[in-house]
């Protein structure tokens, strides 16, 4: 199979170094460019990253020269790790320019004419890119988002419900990890011994992200699902795994029973693909009483799955259980990743 050459944009930031990392040895993506902001361009990545994740920088990445985020790099594909203050146009530019972007930023995640994808829940948007190249004038590029890190693992666990039983409301309440935040982050003195009940958009983006995923594409728009969703969103002292309790409303009565298969037998077109970065099991359930829990289940299935435990019923609603995701491998790059392999299974990147 053809390789794709990629580039990195934001490479030297949290997110970015997930992207160098996840994309070393990839069989069907090659990393040809590294981009960051100006302070660091010019410069040999190895020389300039702090880097923040355990081991070393990959190899091939650290004798890379940082190139200035703009759309002459040599590839064809870029995953965009920037932060939201400058991504939005730097991403228009890339896309009006040819290249293919895959996105972790929020700035255009509500554009009508970009997917705000999550492969195993809405393959199927992806149609909708055809509508955004014809709006924008963007030739073969185009851009694709993937969600909020916390929505992507609640959607993950709500999809096989929806499709199952049907979902009238649901209630979720957030514990993320300090990485959410970005590097430094949440000062020590503030998270330390503390819970911060308070993280700025962060219960608008999971109200109201969930929506669009779970909504239905018609003709050149996707309209929203018509379940209602209450979030409250608080930060806490772990590293990665955010942890998510949530209450749901069925539209159909069902059983514990059938609750806890549907989520157990959940799979998707990534997996039916067999993508590189797919998780075999998206959801996974366990029994115990006390699981899951950030340090023991962030990282199962390459910490690409989403985790469910202590299903039972809601003497408010009808089910109750605890989630848990990585929120900077499945819940950011992980995710970009995952969305560009499902365009090159499907033949959108063949005109690359």
């Amino acid at each position: 199979m053809k390789r794709i050459k990629v580039g990195i944009l934001g490479a030297t930031g949290a997110v970015g170094q997930r992207f160098v990392q996840l994309l070393e040895n990839h069989p069907w993506f090659e990393v040809t460019a590294l981009a960051a902001s100006d302070n660091s361009a010019g410069r040999l990545y190895g020389k300039v990253v702090h880097w923040r994740i355990s081991a070393d920088v990959p190899a091939y990445a650290r004798d890379m020269r940082v190139q200035p985020c703009t759309p002459d790099l040599d590839c064809d594909l870029v995953f965009s790790g920037l932060p939201a203050d400058v991504a939005g146009p730097i991403e228009e530019q890339f896309a009006q320019a040819g290249y293919v972007v895959s996105s972790n930023a929020r700035n255009h995640r509500f554009d009508t004419d970009v997917p705000l994808l999550v492969p195993e829940v809405n393959p199927h948007h992806l149609d909708i890119l055809p509508v955004q190249r014809r709006n924008r004038g963007y030739g073969r590029g185009c851009i694709i988002t993937n969600p909020n890190c916390s929505t992507i693992h609640l959607v993950l666990a709500l999809k096989p419900l929806q499709d199952a039983f049907g979902l009238d409301k649901v209630l979720v309440t957030t514990m993320q990890a300090l990485s959410g935040a970005g590097y430094p982050g949440v000062p020590s003195l503030d998270s330390l011994d503390n819970v911060i009940p308070f993280i700025g958009g962060e219960e608008e983006k999971v109200e109201t992200e969930p929506l669009k995923i779970m909504g239905v594409l018609a003709s050149d728009q996707i309209r929203p699902a018509s379940f209602v969703i209450s979030a409250h969103c608080n930060r806490v002292a772990t590293i990665d795994g955010h942890l998510e309790c949530v209450s749901v409303a069925l539209t159909n009565r069902a059983s514990l029973d059938e609750v806890r298969t549907v989520l157990a037998s959940f799979a998707g077109l990534p997996q039916k693909l067999k993508l590189p970065m797919a998780p075999e099991h998206p959801v996974l359930v366990r029994q115990e009483t006390d699981r899951p829990q950030p340090r023991l289940d962030r990282d199962s299935e390459r910490g690409m799955a989403t985790t469910v435990g202590r299903l039972r019923p809601c003497k408010v609603l009808d089910y109750r259980f605890v989630l848990l995701g990585h929120n900077t491998i499945r819940g950011a790059a992980g995710a970009a990743i995952l969305n560009a392999e499902l365009m090159y299974a499907r033949g959108d990147l063949a005109q690359l």
